[in-house]
């Protein structure tokens, strides 16, 4: 593994915390019990918690040379990650026949970027480099609906403020990514691909919200 990412799977461990935040008003305070939550909702939680820790695994199966297990659970990625998409139909469903439409807009563009950045990263799984950002790519989408929920729900933001708090940040981390990649002479390729997909999302968001 590359050195500047040697601790990748340790930085990945906040998305724990930050998804803990993020739902803990809407769906970790009904623990143990979840009788307000309808099961497409728990089982789209379910599905999306085994991805992250997923996510989180598979760096440090490299970082500790268990290549062999990296394997596996990259195998295992092909049944779990259909099933993480197929879990959002549901809510899409909900949200398009309610009195907020265009909250559709979350699910989906979550749900375009996802099956972007992974087929990338399925491609290019030979490729160790491109391989290991697009990946990174996607742990990065999972920023907006958590980040997203907890300015709302923890400081009172507004949706549409939280949300451009979210660009902030993907922004932030994608160039952050990029300027390191460049002075360790890697190639930042995929990160720069990533930077046009996120800024079309949020004109998009704009277009849509305000």
């Amino acid at each position: 593994m590359e050195k500047a990412y040697r601790n990748l799977g340790y930085f990945l461990l906040l998305l724990i915390p930050l998804t803990f935040f993020g739902f803990y008003k809407t769906y970790f305070n009904q623990f143990p019990t979840f009788s307000e939550t309808a099961f497409f909702v728990q089982l789209h939680a379910g599905i999306a918690m085994i991805w992250i820790l997923m996510l989180i695994i598979q760096p440090l199966m490299i970082r500790n040379r268990r290549v062999d297990l990296h394997r596996k659970i990259g195998k295992a990625s092909y049944v779990i990650f259909p099933l993480l998409i197929l879990s959002f139909i549901p809510q899409m469903i909900s949200l398009a026949g309610s009195d907020r439409p265009k909250n559709l807009f979350f699910p989906l563009s979550d749900s375009i970027l996802l099956i972007s950045f992974y087929t990338l990263g399925i491609y290019y799984r030979s490729k160790a480099a491109l391989h290991m950002r697009y990946m990174i790519g996607t742990a990065l989408i999972f920023i907006s609906p958590t980040v997203g929920r907890i300015f709302p729900f923890w400081f009172d933001f507004s949706d549409v403020l939280a949300q451009f708090v979210v660009y902030s940040i993907l922004f932030l981390l994608l160039i952050s990514l990029i300027l390191m990649d460049k002075k360790n002479g890697r190639n930042p390729e995929p990160y720069l691909l990533m930077l046009p997909f996120w800024i079309l999302h949020m004109i998009v968001f704009s277009i849509v919200f305000l």
